[in-house]
This record gives C-alpha cells, structure tokens and sequence, in this order.
C-alpha cells in the first residue's frame, strides 16, 4: 500500500512511494507526530539521480524488516534536495561540521523539534570497511534515546548553538579591486592542473563559473595565461567521457582527473552553464570545437530534456537497464568493441574504435569504454565519422533509456534560458531563442504569482508547494535580462526587476547587506542558511549580484547597483584565499571593473538588416557584463533607449559606462572595437 508520498509532485519522492517505510514529506505535522510519539526523526535526503540514493533505497528502505523497525522507533522524513535546497543546506552543514564530509544520501537523525544530533551519508546493509550497518545505526540511536535522552538533547542544542555561530565574515563590503582578481587568477594558476586542464585531483568537476571568471578577465586585462586555462579546460572536458560525444551534453563530473569516466548523470545546470561557458568561448576565440560543443549542449537541452509544458526538466539518471533487467551506471553510453562490431561492422568498428578510444580492456567496468575524442595525427575522414555517429547513437536509441527527473526548477530553468537565448542569437539558431522563450512563459505563467513571487518547482504543469529560495529569483532574472538583451522584448526587463525587488526586500540583510537563501518570511528552520560559495551552480549570493548589477545597467537605477556592490564584498574576502568556490561573484566584479558597458541600439526594426548588424556585433561584444537593449527610437521598451536617435536617418549604436558615453556609430567594425574588453 502507497504511503504518504503517492501524493508528492517531486519524482525522488515518488520513488520511495512504495516503500514498506511509512515515510512523511517534510512538514510540521511530521515533527508533531514524532512529538506525540516521543520517537526521534529519521530525516532521509536525496535526488531522483543519485546513485547511491537508489542502493540505499534497495537495501534498506524496500526491505520488510528494517521498514517494521524503522516504523516502530522513528518517524521517517524523506526530502528531495532539488525541492528544498534550504533544507538540505542546514543539515548538511551540520553533516560537514560534524563528520568533516558530507553527500548524498544525506542521513540524519532529529530530535521532535528538528535539531540534528547524529549524522551520515550512505549506510550499508551489513557492516562493511569501518562503517556499520544501517540496522546497527538504528538501533544505537534508538538505544541513545531512550537510555540517555539527556545527553542527546544536550548534543542536538550544542550543534544548533555552533551552527548559530557560524556567521560568514563579511569582509568589508566593498567591491574587489582589480588587485584581489589578479590574486584570484594567482591562485587559481596555482590550482590548475596543466596536463589535463582542470583544477585540483579527481574527483573532477566542470569549473564552469571559474572559467566564465576567465574569460572576463582575459576580456579586461587581456592575460593570455587566463584565455589559455579557459580554453584548454573546455578542450579537455569536451574530448573527454564526460562530454557525449554521440548526443551532445555534459555527465555531472568525472571520477578521475583526466576526465575518462564520468558520473553518467545529466543535469539540467551543468549543461545550462557550459553550453554558455563554450559560447562564450566561442564569442572570444573563434573555436570550431567551441562552437560544435555549444551548439550540441543546446540541442541536447532541447532534444532530451525539454517537457511538454516548455520547460526543463532538472536530470537524466546516471543508471539504466543494461539489456538483462539490471540498473547499472552508464550502460546506456558505454561500447565493448564487440558492439561497435555489431552495430557498423569490421571497418567501420575499427575506425569508430580508433576515433573514440574503444579498447579491449576498456575504459570503464566489464570490458566495456566511455567514448572521447581522443587527440590524433594524421588525416580524419569527416564524412565517415558523422555516419558512424549517427549509426551508433540511432543503435543507442534503442537501449532502454535513463529514467529523467520531469520536475521544472526555477532556478535552473533560468540558467537555461540565459543559455539557449545567447547560444541561439550567436549561431542563427532562432529556433533555441523560441526555446528559451517558451521556457520563460512557463514559468510567468506557473511559478510566478501575481505579487511575482516565484514557486521552485512544478510538475506536468502543476506548480509545486514550496517557495523559492534566493538562487530562483537571482537565476530567472538572469535568464530574463539575457532574453531581453537577445530579442529587443523590454517586458522581459521588467519581469527581471519585479524578482530583484523581492531579492532587495525579502532576502538581503538591510544591516550588512549580505544575503540570505531564503526569505526573511519563509519557514523558519534551525538556522537561516547563508552560503555565498558556489557550488555545481553559482550561489544565490553571487548571481542576485550579477543580476542587480546588470539590471542597474539597463535602468540606471542605484537602489539596485548598491545592494549590488556591497554584496561582492564577499568575493573582496573570498575571492584571493578561495577562487574555485567563488567564480561567479569573481565574473561579476570584472564586470564592475568594466562598468560594465551599457550599449543601445537604435534601428527602425530589428529585423532591417543594418540594425541586425549592429545587434548582433552587441551581443558579440566580450567587455564583461555588458548589456544590450535594442529597439526603434523613441521606444519605451528600454530605458537606455530614451533620446537616443537614428544618425543621419541610419541605425546606431551607442555605448555608455561610468557616466560617460562615446560617440554613437552605424558601423558595426568600429562597435566591435568598442565592445572588445
């Protein structure tokens, strides 16, 4: 019989709807019943594409007997992480205070009142290599529990105390100078790994917000040392297993430090970010293999990821049915050379094996090989290699599919949008501007309410339950400001500065002018989280930041530039000890370096060709942070059009920063000059 999760929209929760475990969605009626009960809470965190979620929830949360017990002592509380990152937040800094390490499953035990007291992660069925059994954790806690209830409590008031106190330095609320960037870069060259591009050992993350950082920064100062970690980190990444080299998309990392084996799961973010990262490579170098990439992400977000409504769903599993019933990681995207052989015959496997780095011994487990690009000598025959592409990913197809995550995020939609408007206008691909626009209805239209308060999530066009957290609002403003630069639609300018109103009024401490992640009238947890690091996605912190800033560049509006600039000075304390974990706020401080630049283009229409021209040259434009507003003259659609006319009857671009503006020009040559950091 279903328990109380068969009426959830989040798919990780619908996941567990069948377990023998009488599970509760979080909610205070839970923490009533463990009060009434006088039980401890067993809070469970996870997502619908975790691997070793889903061990855990064979071993343990399907089994009979470790569910009779778990119901008999403790009320369960299961949370999708994606649906309240708030909630995750708080705990796992208490897993990370405590253990010194932290992931998912997340594991934590909870007095009624929901203050932590025991931790873990992933627990085994039977004790193995150090850890004890999942039966044995029970156990001992139920034990703690009733024998020395006194000691527990004192410990779950200890942490919540410690956790209190653990208030971020704010530094000095000033913006960081172009000294502590150039320290950033020192340490970030100190950190890159030159073989392999990268930073740090395995495991290995796609540094997508650092690499933004440098291609600003090479922008403004012209440090070719920056350029060059940017482009080679994208070359290796997209040659490696972690990029699909058949369907185009990025795994979520790789587990070593050459970026051979991924952990096969996609998300939504991930290729949000670098399909834009790569474009804006492209935008800087001119690279085909940039390009390829971009495009290729994007096509992939479209193909595979887009849901019936127009939005985006969050994830691809990394596990599927490999042909014979069992759930294993990566079977949909592994080759032995026997398949190769199979699918193009004895030549063509020869050569696909050569290309993409298929070995007998194989790269991955059983034999079998994640594909790469290797880099090789000697002549390629182009027009071979597509065909084997396309006979082995049509092959693909027909392999029983990764499960997807259908659930729409906010915040991660509004990366997405960002991505598909740029990558589109760049490339001539209006069909991924239309993409990005009707992701952006989606979410006026279902997460947004009439006092333009965002709802995280929704599910098959229903709007879920919680609200959004500061990523939500900072992120769909991004996605919006980058669809108002790319389609000349002034109402997405305005639909951005309704969501930085609630970012100034609901989210930033009016005292010091940091940030919270969740709004001052949310529900209140044990502590109010607070993060500006960035993690796989740019923090709340940072990107409310980016976005103000970019919006007080169109509207000129200081109650939005301030909050903007005291905000980065987190970066000013963060950036040179820290920079991997702060690159977004990083790319946002060389765009207050630059200004950033302000650019108007004036035309009759934007489809008259010299106006396009001149458009397109704009958003080609790499000072860091500029923003573009397009339009006839006279419009009211963007307020960096007011009294801006046509020069001798043609279209015309002007370009302002710092109060001070050039002289406008109708040649799109003498723009780029302009706009080239």
């Amino acid at each position: 019989m279903p328990n109380r999760l068969a009426h959830e929209t989040s798919p990780y929760l619908l996941q567990h709807a069948d377990n023998p475990v009488d599970w509760w969605p979080w909610s205070s009626e839970a923490f009533e019943e463990a009060r009434k009960r006088n039980v401890p809470v067993l809070l469970s965190v996870g997502y619908s594409s975790c691997h070793w979620c889903h061990v855990m929830a064979h071993e343990s949360f399907e089994d009979q007997e470790t569910a009779e017990y778990l119901n008999a002592h403790y009320v369960s509380v299961k949370v999708d992480r994606e649906e309240r990152p708030d909630v995750d937040a708080v705990y796992m800094e208490a897993v990370q205070a405590a253990t010194g390490q932290g992931g998912w499953p997340m594991t934590v035990f909870l007095t009624p009142d929901a203050e932590p007291f025991y931790f873990g992660t992933y627990f085994p069925p039977a004790p193995r290599q150090g850890m004890p059994s999942f039966r044995q954790v029970l156990q001992g806690v139920h034990q703690a529990w009733d024998e020395r209830r006194d000691e527990v409590t004192e410990v779950a008031e200890k942490i919540v105390r410690d956790l209190a106190g653990r208030e971020i330095s704010y530094g000095d609320a000033q913006t960081p100078g172009a000294e502590e960037l150039a320290q950033a870069l020192l340490g970030l060259t100190r950190e890159y790994d030159p073989q392999r591009g990268g930073f740090g050992g395995a495991p290995k993350f796609p540094p997508s917000m650092v690499l933004e950082f440098l291609l600003r920064h090479h922008a403004r100062t012209g440090a070719e040392g920056a350029l060059q970690m940017a482009r080679d980190t994208c070359e290796r990444m997209a040659r490696g297993g972690m990029y699909d080299q058949l369907g185009g998309g990025f795994a979520r990392y790789s587990v070593d430090r050459d970026w051979v084996v991924p952990h096969f799961e996609k998300m939504l973010y991930d290729n949000a970010l670098l399909c834009r990262v790569y474009a804006h490579l492209w935008r800087s170098t001119g690279s085909e293999l940039a390009r390829r990439v971009a495009l290729e992400t994007a096509d992939f977000m479209v193909r595979e990821l887009r849901t019936n409504e127009g939005g985006f769903a969050s994830a691809l599993d990394a596990d599927s049915d490999d042909g014979t019933g069992r759930h294993v990681e990566g079977a949909y995207y592994v080759w032995t050379p026997e398949q190769l052989r199979e699918v193009l015959g004895e030549q063509d496997a020869e050569l696909a094996a050569q290309h993409f780095g298929v070995t007998e011994e194989g790269t991955f487990e059983e034999g079998a090989s994640v594909l790469q690009l290797p880099v090789r000598d000697g002549f390629v025959d182009a027009e071979r290699v597509a065909s084997i592409r396309e006979r082995l990913l049509a092959a693909r197809s027909g392999r029983p599919a990764p499960g997807r995550d259908d659930k729409v995020v906010a915040a991660w939609n509004g990366l997405a949008i960002a991505a598909l408007a740029e990558t589109g206008a760049y490339f001539d691909r209006p069909d991924l501007v239309e993409a990005a626009v009707a992701a952006a209805d989606l979410l006026v239209r279902l997460h947004l309410d009439e006092q333009a308060r965002l709802t995280r999530t929704s599910k098959d066009g229903h709007a879920g339950a919680n609200a959004g957290v500061l990523e939500d609002y900072a992120d769909v403003a991004e996605g919006f400001l980058a669809l108002a630069s790319v389609t000349g639609e002034g109402v997405w300018l305005e639909f951005a500065g309704f969501l930085l109103d609630h970012v100034l009024a609901r989210f930033t401490d009016p005292e010091s002018g940091s940030l919270y992640d969740t709004a001052a009238d949310a529900e209140q947890l044990i502590r109010r989280p607070q993060d500006p690091t960035d993690n796989a996605a740019p923090s709340g912190w940072t990107a409310a930041a980016n976005a103000l800033l970019s919006y007080a560049a169109h509207t000129g509006s200081e109650p939005h530039r301030t909050p903007a600039e005291r905000a980065l000075g987190v970066v000013k304390a963060l950036g040179p000890r820290v920079p991997r974990f702060i690159g977004w706020g990083l790319a946002a401080a060389e765009a207050v370096l630059d200004g950033p630049r302000e650019v108007a283009v004036v035309g009759p229409a934007l489809d008259d060709e010299g106006t396009r021209a001149l458009h397109r040259t704009a958003l080609l434009g790499t000072a860091p942070g500029a923003v573009v507003a397009a339009g006839a003259p006279g419009s009211d659609e963007f307020p960096l059009l007011a009294d801006r006319p046509l020069v001798g009857g043609e279209p015309a671009a002007y370009v302002c920063r710092n109060f001070t503006c050039d002289a406008p020009t109708t040649e799109p040559d003498r723009l780029r000059t302009v706009l080239s950091g």
